[in-house]
């Protein structure tokens, strides 16, 4: 690939930077401050780390309309996270696929891939599909019978849609995850466990981004339902039935039993899991590997399991760490009480 490289003056155009600096000097990459040299810009999003902008190297630093003065020159914005955003995809632009059917891919009779999609080789497109406008879907990628890709959308190499799915626009499913797999549901009877079918579906709204081998299955009926702007990492499980709200987060071992209620905004962190029909309020935070078997308040911050408020949890951590102490005092307050007791009932006796 092709060396990109800017004037300063141009960064400054793109981000809607005032500049403060030479607009004539070129840089070629983006580095993080610590690895920047003179002929990268880098960032400073947060004011802690102050003093390692003032040692970097870098030629240029983008930052806030407020912040400090450095000695390099620098690039003053109104907000430096959605600019390091632009500035990422000023150098690292996605590249765009040509639209069009590879001639490896198979293509059902009866499925509908817009002219402006791509489909990659060995792609599988089953009948009933719909592919909607500049959606791509990689090599190797599964689309089910009856699905439906909003516009804008990609799907990534082994990413497996099951049938009747529903994806909303700019949905990104990466690499090995499967939507719309078989909810876990089974019923114990005659001594063994006889499967239920799982008749419902999945339904993905726009702006969702799915993570490599998460899973989201399908409902027993109705549908599991992802709100929009949700962001789910790597190897997350979202049970049959479950409703997660508006641009919720959840991080990587999540797993979310069945029938479970996310509201708008939640956050839970890594290897947090929840107990089925179960309710989570609007905003709530639960910190990594923590156990949620009960309904949550809204805005609540959890953590432990079984979970706690979160001030709470961290007061009875430290204690814990108190404990061998506490026990060796409580059995030297046992072993003087023996003693006096003791002695008392000598003095008694004599």
């Amino acid at each position: 690939m092709a060396e990109r490289q800017f004037s300063l003056g141009a960064l400054a155009e793109a981000l809607g930077a005032v500049l403060e600096g030479d607009p004539a000097r070129i840089v070629t990459g983006i580095a993080p401050l610590e690895a920047a040299g003179p002929d990268h810009v880098s960032f400073l999003t947060d004011a802690r780390y102050r003093a390692q902008a003032s040692r970097s190297r870098a030629g240029a630093v983008v930052l806030a309309a407020d912040a400090e003065p450095l000695a390099t020159a620098m690039l003053r914005v109104k907000d430096p996270g959605q600019a390091m955003i632009r500035l990422l995809d000023v150098f690292h632009p996605r590249p765009v696929p040509t639209p069009g059917i590879h001639p490896a891919a198979v293509i059902a009779d009866g499925a509908r891939v817009d002219t402006t999609a791509s489909v990659g080789a060995l792609a599988v497109v089953e009948r009933g599909a719909v592919i909607g406008a500049a959606v791509r879907v990689h090599a190797l990628a599964y689309v089910g019978a009856g699905v439906e890709i909003g516009e804008g959308s990609e799907i990534h190499p082994h990413a497996v849609l099951e049938d009747g799915v529903r994806l909303g626009r700019r949905v990104i499913v990466h690499a090995g995850a499967v939507v719309g797999g078989d909810g876990f549901g089974y019923l114990f009877t005659d001594g063994a466990h006889r499967k239920i079918p799982q008749v419902g579906t999945v339904i993905v709204e726009d702006d969702v981004e799915i993570g490599s081998n998460a899973t989201i299955d399908r409902a027993m009926l109705g549908a599991t339902v992802i709100g929009r702007g949700t962001k789910i990492d790597n190897l997350v499980q979202v049970g049959h039935n479950v409703t997660i709200g508006e641009h919720s987060i959840l991080v990587s071992q999540v797993g979310i039993s069945g029938s479970s209620h996310l509201g708008r905004g939640v956050v839970l962190a890594g290897q947090v899991g929840i107990a089925d029909h179960v309710t989570i309020g609007d905003g709530a935070m639960v910190a990594a590997q923590s156990g949620i078997h009960a309904d949550v308040e809204p805005g609540a911050k959890l953590l432990g399991t079984p979970a706690r408020p979160l001030m709470h949890a961290k007061r009875i951590y430290l204690t814990e760490d108190k404990l061998p102490d506490l026990a060796r005092k409580l059995r030297d307050l046992e072993q003087r009480l023996d003693r006096l007791d003791g002695g008392g009932k000598a003095g008694r006796d004599g």
